[in-house]
């Protein structure tokens, strides 16, 4: 006679597939969807008011309010100044931000604004400049009611993390890839100054709500490397950054968070072990892409270290049927092994009818739990 698992809740399931223990069943997950792909599932025939997961039988939603840090914390720079709409066609909009920087954004579809100027220059009055918005971040209050939601967040039963702050990302997202390319060879005494003030930025900024609200991972958005791999060398991550992630990755495995997400797309082979060394235990999404990321590969390289999260080419689920369960079936092994949570490796593309999404989680669990 064979015995049912005893049904888990999403924490508990969650947590026993990254430790490596017996689940009742793997979850299913997805990254998000474009914006053009809600549309048309809207127009196929998703209910008013129905999530996705629920039209098509996925697991509660582990990034929902994760961007926002749940409205519990603000670490973003802040600045008084308003945006400025400087010049405007039908097609796109130039913005002088309240930061400084000047964006053209486009009005229609999902496509990324051009970055005219940056907010931040790679220079120490710059820098000074800059500061002063992280300052105000720092010294602002609270949010309203934040303790309130804290509380209601620890009664969840649902798979919770917070955007645990980017010592590279946010970094060049203000600079632009060029300004802090070149900042890294022309002024590393700058760049080091910026890292270590945005370390204390996110510990001091973070204390009160990690005091108060007990996450199932911390999510640390990189996205620091391409098609051909990573915007900057193994040599000068270990020269300029690894300091500062161990800083940051101790302070937040002594507040009580058990996992460490790194979040890169892109080639991401050449850094993975520098993410290692510094205390990562989570790579995401480990995308497929045109070079074919491999999570097995990964587990081969690095053992049970090193978690894994994602794999899954987001584009097969267009395929059909067939595509999808050849794609998912040589992933079994690594899933019965764990420390592996496969999900399509970035947002689900318009590309993807309602119907073929619900193909893909019934396949899914047909794969990894029939």
């Amino acid at each position: 006679m064979t015995t049912q698992p005893t049904p888990m809740t999403h924490r508990q399931r969650f947590a026993a597939c990254l430790d490596y223990q017996p689940m009742d069943r793997l979850p299913a997950y997805i990254f998000g969807y474009w914006d053009e792909a809600l549309a048309r599932w809207q127009q196929e025939g998703l209910p008013a008011g129905q999530t996705v997961a629920a039209a098509v039988g996925l697991d509660q939603d582990w990034e929902e309010g994760m961007w926002s840090l749940h409205g519990l914390a603000a670490p973003w720079p802040r600045s008084p100044e308003p945006e400025q709409i400087l010049e405007e066609t039908a097609e796109w909009r130039l913005v002088r931000t309240s930061l400084g920087a000047v964006e053209r954004r486009p009005k229609l579809g999902s496509s990324l604004c051009q970055h005219v100027s940056p907010a931040l220059e790679p220079t120490r009055e710059s820098w000074n400049r800059f500061r002063g918005f992280l300052d105000a971040a720092a010294a602002a209050p609270p949010p309203v009611g934040w303790e309130a939601r804290a509380d209601a967040l620890n009664r969840r039963d649902r798979v919770a993390t917070f955007m645990a702050g980017s010592l590279y990302g946010w970094p060049r997202d203000w600079m632009g890839v060029e300004g802090i390319s070149y900042l890294m060879y022309d002024d590393p005494v700058l760049l080091e100054e910026m890292l270590d003030y945005l370390s204390n930025h996110y510990m001091t900024i973070f204390r009160p709500m990690l005091e108060r609200v007990q996450f199932d991972f911390a999510y640390i958005f990189e996205d620091c490397c391409g098609k051909s791999g990573p915007l900057f060398s193994p040599a000068m991550y270990r020269r300029h950054f690894d300091k500062y992630y161990r800083r940051l990755l101790e302070f937040y495995r002594g507040m009580g968070i058990p996992h460490m997400l790194i979040d890169s797309d892109g080639w991401v082979d050449d850094l993975a072990p520098c993410w290692v060394e510094s205390g990562f235990d989570i790579l995401f999404p480990i995308e497929v892409g045109t070079w074919g990321a491999d999570p097995r590969a990964f587990r081969k390289r690095f053992g049970r270290d090193l978690r894994l999260m994602g794999g899954v080419d987001k584009h097969v689920i267009a395929r059909g049927e067939a595509a999808i369960r050849a794609h998912l079936e040589p992933l079994r092994p690594l899933v019965a092994e764990g420390g592996f949570l496969p999900l399509p490796d970035h947002r689900i593309p318009p590309e993807v009818s309602l119907e073929q999404l619900g193909t893909y989680v019934r396949v899914f669990k047909e794969v990894f739990n029939g």
